[in-house]
């Protein structure tokens, strides 16, 4: 289980929302990349230095610090979409190799290198950004219905990423929400939501509110 690349994003204008530009256009870097905790959201702050979320309201924070999706999916999307998809095409910071990442668990801890880890907060919930950028209609019905969203995570202990580095899960919780489930119950599947309540404080926090308010 490694990195592949670790990917920070440029601004772009965007077209498909009421905003001016977006970070969503991810290229891979060479050479160390510092993750740090970037504090509450609302700011634009992420994880990965150079990176920013232009979005604030639906995107940076704690518990979106940094994004994760596994090459494997994006090779199956390739075939699928009968077209290249280089890494960072869908907005992740890191691409990895060998990582189930829509198995992992929310609460999942990982060690990406020697000095950081980071932990499995919540599954990425597609946007019209997402959908514009790739330019396929119906992206985002089609994005959640294979319930192969990638994991957003919080970082735990900060340090420097680069390409290649190994990825060690080093602790699991003891429960089955996985972030294909919840995306699922986020989404497409709101009876689902009681099942999330066994993840507790790892929870995104917009998602332990939901949970509050609806009594799951």
């Amino acid at each position: 289980m490694r990195v592949l690349t670790v990917n920070v994003g440029r601004p772009q204008p965007n077209p498909w929302k009421r905003l001016p530009t977006t970070g969503i256009d991810k290229r891979p870097v060479e050479g160390l990349v510092a993750v740090t905790a970037p504090g509450p959201k609302g700011a634009g702050d992420v994880g990965l230095a150079g990176d920013r979320a232009h979005d604030v309201r639906h995107h940076g924070g704690t518990d979106q610090a940094v994004y994760a999706y596994a090459r494997e999916d994006l090779d199956r999307w390739a075939a699928e979409l009968d077209r290249p998809l280089p890494n960072g095409v869908f907005g992740e910071n890191l691409t990895t190799e060998g990582l189930d990442v829509n198995g992992a668990l929310i609460g999942e801890r990982w060690r990406i290198g020697r000095d950081v880890v980071l932990e499995v907060s919540a599954p990425r919930i597609p946007c019209v950004t997402f959908e514009g950028r790739l330019g396929v209609p119906g992206w985002i019905k089609r994005f959640i219905a294979a319930a192969v969203p990638g994991p957003y995570l919080r970082v735990i202990e900060p340090g420097d990423v680069r390409a290649g580095d190994p990825i060690a899960i080093v602790s699991r919780p003891d429960h089955d929400v996985t972030v294909a489930l919840a995306l699922r119950a986020l989404t497409s599947e709101p009876e689902l939501l009681p099942r999330l309540a066994p993840a507790g404080d790892a929870l995104h926090a917009e998602t332990r509110d939901l949970l509050r308010r609806t009594g799951s």
